[in-house]
Order: C-alpha cells, then sequence, then structure tokens
C-alpha cells in the first residue's frame, strides 16, 4: 500500500522478559571479574563455553517470544537470516584495519527499520556468522555475540519509529552509530583486559582491587590500545550511514511491508 508507514516489529511481554534475561546474563558476564578475589582462579577464557552454551537457546527464546506475541512467520526469520548473511559477508571487507568494520553501518539501519528484538538476534547471529566465515572462533565470539546484539538492539530503540524520516532520522542514526561504535569497543575492551596478564604498569588489571580503583586503569587501558580502531568504526559507520543510509532504509521498509510481518489473516465469508 502506497504511503503505508513501516513500524519496526513491536516488542510484547514474553520477548521482552526473554531480551531483559539474556541482556542480564551479558552485564554479569562481562562485569564478574571486576568482582572476583584476587585468588578465585576465575577467568573469560574458562567461562566462555559456558556463556556461549546459554546464549545460543536464549537467542532462540527471543524469537519464538517475538512469534508467540506477534505471529510472526517464516518470512520474518527469512528476513533475519538474509540480513544476517550479508552482515558477515562485510565484515571481513575492511580486515579490522583500524577499526574499519562496514557492517555496523548495516546492523544500524536493520535494527531500526526491525525493532530492538530482531536487531538483538541479528547482531548477535551475524556476528556468530562472521566468526565462522573468518576463523575468527575463540573464547572471545560470545562477548562479540552479545556486545553487537546490544548495539544492534539500540538502533531500534531510538525515538521516532515510524515518524522521523528523511535527514533528520539520518542524523540521529549517524549520530547513534558514532557513539554505540565507541561504546561496542569498549565493552569489548572489558572482556580483554581482563585476560591480558598484568604488565607492571598502570593499566594492567588486577583482580581483587579496589572497584574504582581498577575502572580508572580501564579507563587508561582504552585510551592507550583501542581509542584509534574506535575512531575508525565510528567515524566509517557515520560517512555509511549518511551517503548510503536513505536508500537501504527504503529499501529494508518496502521489503518489511511486503513481507507483511505483522499482518493479521482473517477469512471472509463466500460473497463479502
Amino acid at each position: 500500500m502506497t504511503g503505508r508507514r513501516t513500524r519496526p516489529v513491536r516488542l510484547g511481554p514474553r520477548a521482552i522478559a526473554a531480551l531483559v534475561l539474556v541482556s542480564a546474563i551479558g552485564v554479569v558476564a562481562f562485569g564478574w571479574p571486576l568482582l572476583a578475589g584476587a585468588h578465585s582462579g576465575l577467568a573469560h577464557s574458562q567461562d566462555a563455553p559456558w556463556l556461549f552454551a546459554a546464549l545460543l537457546p536464549l537467542l532462540v527464546g527471543v524469537v519464538v517470544a517475538m512469534i508467540a506475541d506477534c505471529g510472526l512467520d517464516a518470512k520474518a526469520v527469512a528476513m533475519l537470516g538474509v540480513l544476517a548473511a550479508v552482515g558477515a559477508a562485510l565484515r571481513p571487507l575492511g580486515a579490522g584495519t583500524a577499526g574499519l568494520e562496514p557492517m555496523f553501518f548495516l546492523m544500524v539501519l536493520s535494527g531500526r527499520v526491525l525493532g530492538p528484538g530482531f536487531g538483538f538476534v541479528l547482531g548477535a547471529v551475524t556476528m556468530f556468522a562472521s566468526a565462522l566465515l573468518t576463523g575468527g572462533v575463540g573464547p572471545w565470539m560470545p562477548f562479540q555475540m552479545l556486545s553487537m546484539g546490544w548495539f544492534t538492539m539500540g538502533a531500534g530503540l531510538l525515538p521516532g519509529p515510524d515518524r522521523l524520516r528523511g535527514r533528520a532520522e539520518l542524523l540521529m542514526l549517524a549520530a547513534y552509530g558514532f557513539v554505540a561504535a565507541f561504546a561496542y569497543g569498549t565493552v569489548m575492551n572489558l572482556y580483554g583486559w581482563t585476560v591480558v596478564p598484568p604488565l607492571g604498569s598502570g593499566i594492567s588489571f588486577h583482580a581483587g582491587d579496589p572497584l574504582t580503583d581498577n575502572l580508572v586503569r580501564f579507563l587508561a587501558y582504552c585510551a592507550a590500545t583501542s581509542l584509534g580502531w574506535d575512531l575508525g568504526r565510528a567515524a566509517l559507520t557515520v560517512v555509511l550511514v549518511l551517503t548510503v543510509g536513505a536508500p537501504l532504509l527504503k529499501a529494508l521498509r518496502r521489503a518489511t511491508r511486503r513481507a507483511a510481518f505483522e499482518a493479521q489473516v482473517t477469512f471472509d465469508a463466500p460473497g463479502e
């Protein structure tokens, strides 16, 4: 139908509960080393398999909850698979050079169109597929899946999804992509920082030290090790959103509208 607005897939109570649960598990997974004792013997390299084992069924649970709440069908899942495949293929193009990863702009646009629930699943599945494609499977992978899921979900939570269009929307998405690209790098630093052995410098993680001391070291670690990479990722995301964002948003919304994800099936009596 010409001119009809396409809204992101709405979240029902079961989908919201599933997203809150998986996000809470992710926060604990990233942050527990900051609260662990000096001689706890725990490490991210040991908890990663358990996190991965918990993450996959929870992602399926989010999709099932959205299907149950909104009546989504196979077309929605097919679109999820297509976008995840495209995102996984885009990631190696930059090869991580100076943080230039073109998949991030696609995640911003897709999360905006599909909404926070599908956005979270899309981000996590895309990172999983990318790891398989590039051979980047390791203890860091479930943490990357969570971080990318949050990144894409955030785009779906931005205001005005059914009203804001045009240049104003692109500027908002570009600003979100810039900030969220730094946030992604910072969250992933929280994983990497805790597994690097102490080097006797003022930026190393020291298990059992006061939380405030470790947070100061963490900020110094981010500035010294990843600031340039995060800036490259953020800048490329902004450039791509502003240059090719408009036609891609239009194409995604047209595909979503034609798929009629939330259309209700009705049956008319003969002759009506």
